[in-house]
């Protein structure tokens, strides 16, 4: 018995949306010079209301449809490092990258364009308080 297979998947009428799925994005967090608790001279110089509007910043984007809470990262310094060379892994204390450039944190936001990404991204307190939000699109297989 011989079967043949289709190259092409097969799909029935109404298998799928009318309009193109909405685009998946992680928004990588980069602190930079932006206070954060780890930095208790740097969150030290910000007002009780200036930390409050911070939390309350991160708290309201976790809400925005279409966003998927990431994870607030340790402080750099808690890293660890790990290299491989000649089979061995090698460790090393401390992150890849000098500290300033140091990911703080994610977060997955599915949106329908890159505009609403950039939108949310510059809502993110590290982004206006010295660091930066990178925006990546989420390549699914």
């Amino acid at each position: 018995m011989e079967v043949s297979i289709e190259p092409t998947p097969v799909r029935l009428l109404r298998d799928h949306p009318d309009k193109e799925e909405a685009m998946k994005y992680v928004l990588l967090i980069h602190q930079g010079d932006a206070p954060t608790p780890y930095d208790q001279e740097g969150w030290g110089r910000l007002s009780e209301g200036e930390r409050q509007e911070i939390s309350k910043a991160y708290m309201e984007i976790n809400e925005v449809p279409g966003v998927s809470p990431g994870i607030q990262l340790a402080a750099p310094d808690a890293a660890t490092t790990v290299r491989v060379e000649d089979g061995k892994a090698l460790t090393t204390d401390g992150p890849f990258v000098a500290v300033k450039e140091a990911l703080g944190g994610w977060l997955v936001f599915e949106a329908d364009d890159i505009d609403a990404a950039i939108e949310l991204a510059s809502r993110i307190p590290a982004a206006r308080l010295g660091g930066g939000v990178e925006i990546r699109p989420v390549v699914e297989w």
